[in-house]
């Protein structure tokens, strides 16, 4: 049998060059924070607390891990100290997901400010705020396709903008792909679907 698709979802603005909708057809979607707003993933993460009730207080019925368990999320028990983004990807390697493709995982901002589709919204930074450091994504996604998952095949949706470290590159495990042929993929993978 097939191992199920996974999409985990950043929310880097890259992110907004794909139909979220579609990919639930596809495959299981784990998404972060604030996402739960706009679109309801299969798996939902927060690490931070003040999004985490943010989350709790919405109502949000959908999977939901966070540090502390509450009446509705579960307690995350992995990667301590990881974010938010490091830790679906986690979930979806554990959970044997294969492959694994990251869209909205930006890493850097945008020509020096924040890089966030919520940003100045409610529990993030403001919208011409100085970039969050991105070096501790780097690391801990690092740790989790070298180390952790040697054996999981993880794709990073990019564009000709995008960053990427240079120590990924080195990781025979990781892979990229340009959104316009990820996008071409899924809409492939739909149009099957109907077919049959």
């Amino acid at each position: 049998m097939a191992s199920v698709k996974a999409f985990v979802l950043g929310n880097g603005k890259s992110r907004l060059q794909v139909n979220l909708h579609n990919l639930k057809k596809c495959g299981k979607v784990y998404g972060c924070n604030a996402l739960y707003r706009d679109f309801t993933p299969d798996v939902l993460v927060a690490t931070d607390h003040p999004m985490s009730l943010e989350i709790e207080k919405s109502g949000y019925e959908g999977e939901f891990w966070a540090r502390t368990p509450t009446v509705s999320a579960r307690k995350i028990d992995i990667n301590f100290g990881f974010s938010s983004g490091p830790i679906a990807v986690s979930m979806a390697a554990r959970n044997a997901h294969r492959p694994i493709y990251l869209i909205g995982f930006d890493l850097m901002g945008e020509n020096g400010n924040i890089n966030n589709v919520y940003a100045g919204t409610d529990n993030y930074k403001p919208l011409k705020d100085k970039e969050t450091y991105w070096g501790n994504w780097v690391n801990q996604i690092s740790t989790i396709m070298k180390k952790q998952f040697p054996t999981s095949k993880f794709i990073r949706c990019v564009d000709n903008t995008s960053f990427t470290p240079e120590e990924w590159r080195m990781i025979e495990n990781y892979h990229e792909i340009k959104f316009e042929d990820f996008n071409e993929s899924i809409n492939n993978t739909l149009w099957q679907r109907q077919k049959e």
